[in-house]
């Protein structure tokens, strides 16, 4: 990494999730892995090695109180913010780093490496503003599963589009995952932003593709952003609904 840059690992984290409310500081994952879902995400991220610091942004007391009880650091932000993003972009204004990368506070087994690929492909593009992940997808059901959000690039790397539909749609084969199954791929919620953009996207006015996908990052292509993509063979599973806390857990055990 140049000297002239610097970059900022920034975990949004919230207690009140609609699914699973609080499941970032869940006590039964910390009895079963001896660490709390946060605290997974936030040692897992600090061996990256493009990083200078990893801040928890969070309106919730209890979220930063367990955080700097094991000695990692947080920072408060408004109750008033209606994203994720919104969060860290309070949190990155007041930092003097060149890059911020948003990692999702309830993927535990997201993999540095993954921290260091989204960097590298953010600051090796100087036509991109932002760079995300992608791999392959292997499971024909995922296709068409709202849960997994697909994208399509251009050949230069660049998305073209974000969905939770199946896309690119095959017209003419009964089989896509066999004859065209490279071209499927899915989107892993992690981003690398150059910090003067991500303060004037959140100001970016929301798109109705956002609006009706659910996808955030359609407002920067909305808006004419570019966005690099890069294929990664790491992957990593949200923890969205008790089911994907026993899974978690029971891969944990496992392994």
């Amino acid at each position: 990494m140049g000297k002239e840059l610097s970059a900022v690992v920034i975990i949004p984290a919230r207690y009140a999730s609609t699914r699973l409310p609080g499941k970032l500081i869940l006590p039964e994952a910390k009895a079963i892995t001896g660490r709390y879902i946060i605290e997974h995400v936030y040692q897992n991220v600090k061996q990256s090695q493009r990083i200078s610091k990893v801040i928890v942004a969070t309106d919730s007391q209890l979220i930063y109180d367990i955080v700097k009880g094991f000695g990692g650091d947080a920072e408060m932000t408004s109750l008033s913010h209606i994203s994720g993003t919104d969060r860290i972009a309070e949190v990155a204004s007041r930092l003097d780093a060149n890059v911020i990368v948003n990692v999702q506070g309830d993927e535990p087994e997201v993999d540095a490496a993954m921290v260091d690929q989204v960097f590298d492909a953010l600051v090796k593009d100087d036509k991109a503003v932002m760079a995300t992940l992608a791999n392959t997808i292997t499971n024909a059901s995922e296709l068409s599963n709202p849960n997994v959000v697909k994208v399509v690039l251009d050949r230069y790397g660049y998305a073209l589009y974000f969905s939770r539909s199946q896309i690119p749609y095959v017209r003419d084969s009964k089989d896509p995952m066999n004859e065209r199954g490279s071209l499927f791929l899915r989107h892993l919620g992690i981003y690398a932003y150059r910090r003067d953009f991500l303060l004037e996207y959140t100001k970016l006015p929301a798109s109705s593709l956002e609006d009706l996908e659910k996808l955030e990052q359609l407002r920067a292509l909305f808006n004419g952003y570019k966005i690099k993509v890069a294929i990664t063979n790491y992957t990593s599973h949200g923890i969205d609904t008790r089911d994907d806390l026993t899974a978690f857990m029971g891969r944990y055990k496992h392994d």
